[in-house]
């Protein structure tokens, strides 16, 4: 006679949920002390929270002592169930304000970085809207690259993205939104500094490093195309920039955001009536099942600050 397994949780509680979401700010914090601030209680009440969420599920989640703290495998895969958790639950709690026709709860909207400086792009004055149209709501703004917040909206972890136009997805609808002019850099101590432009063409870059974004995206598009040695790569602008300004690297950044590496004498941009590329950024949210009444009354707002469209009255 076969036995039946029993359930080790049986049902979720209140008690459990908030002890997954002190587990899951300790694991993005990076450990025990830095969520004290972020969770507004004590380093001993949140070791007992992470005790006490072990014992609950049999597992042990993570690793603390002198050197660090570290999640385990289990750590790891109940991080990415109790993510999903909490977007079902967040998604749930808006869904129970739409019935009662009030923009509450929270809204997570993923940013690709280096937009703010950019002065085509107009996400502060669509927040300005948003929060004026939904007093009540909580907006939580993140910053990731393409991919993870493409796969962030289809999951439910963000509800909105701000992304450069690189391909479709059939699970997400995308707008319109703001243009961005990409051009490439050298630092001040790369053999390129000093070299007239008209000497340059895409095939003499080949002879140095390139330094490229690690995952698909107009960057390395346009560095495949031209076959651009990458010798390096970044997940973000900051990561392009810092490789730039060791001398070794080409790297393409947008012109807004190395303004001031220029103006201090630290990069150059390279022949740029030539080595460049434009970039455009687009709204996305997912497609099926169709966004939230908050979600949509963001999006619009996002639209409507970058003159694609006039709000109607909520």
């Amino acid at each position: 006679m076969q036995v039946k397994k029993r359930a080790i949780l049986g049902q979720l509680s209140d008690a459990d949920i908030r002890l997954l979401r002190v587990f899951k700010s300790v694991v993005d914090c990076g450990g025990m002390a830095a969520a004290e601030l972020e969770l507004n209680i004590g380093i001993s009440t949140i070791s007992k929270h992470v005790k006490d969420l072990e014992t609950r599920l049999g597992l042990t989640l993570c690793h603390r002592g002198r050197s660090g703290f570290a999640t385990t495998a289990e750590g790891d895969r109940i991080y990415q169930e109790t993510q999903r958790l909490l977007a079902a639950t967040d998604a749930f709690i808006r869904g129970v304000d739409e019935i009662h026709s009030r923009l509450g709860g929270q809204l997570d909207v993923a940013v690709f970085d280096k937009t703010a400086s950019n002065p085509a792009a107009r996400i502060g004055d669509a927040i300005a809207l948003f929060t004026r149209l939904a007093p009540d709501v909580s907006l939580n703004m993140h910053v990731a690259p393409i991919n993870t917040i493409e796969r962030g909206i289809m999951d439910g972890q963000f509800q909105v993205g701000i992304i450069p136009v690189h391909r479709d997805s059939a699970s997400l609808q995308y707008d319109a939104l703001f243009g961005e002019t990409m051009l490439l850099y050298c630092g001040s101590k790369h053999p390129l500094f000093g070299v007239r432009n008209e000497q340059l063409t895409w095939k003499s870059l080949n002879a140095y490093r390139f330094a490229g974004l690690g995952y698909h995206s107009p960057n390395m598009e346009i560095s495949q195309r031209v076959r651009l040695a990458r010798k390096a790569t970044g997940f973000d602008q900051e990561s392009i920039a810092t490789l730039i300004l060791s001398g070794e690297f080409l790297g393409f950044l947008p012109d807004h955001y190395a303004k001031s590496f220029e103006a201090d004498g630290l990069m150059r941009a390279v022949k740029p009536s030539e080595f460049r590329y434009e970039c455009s950024f687009v709204s996305a949210i997912r497609q099926s099942p169709g966004p939230q009444r908050v979600t949509q009354v963001f999006h619009d707002c996002l639209l409507q600050a970058h003159g694609k469209l006039r709000l109607q009255a909520l």
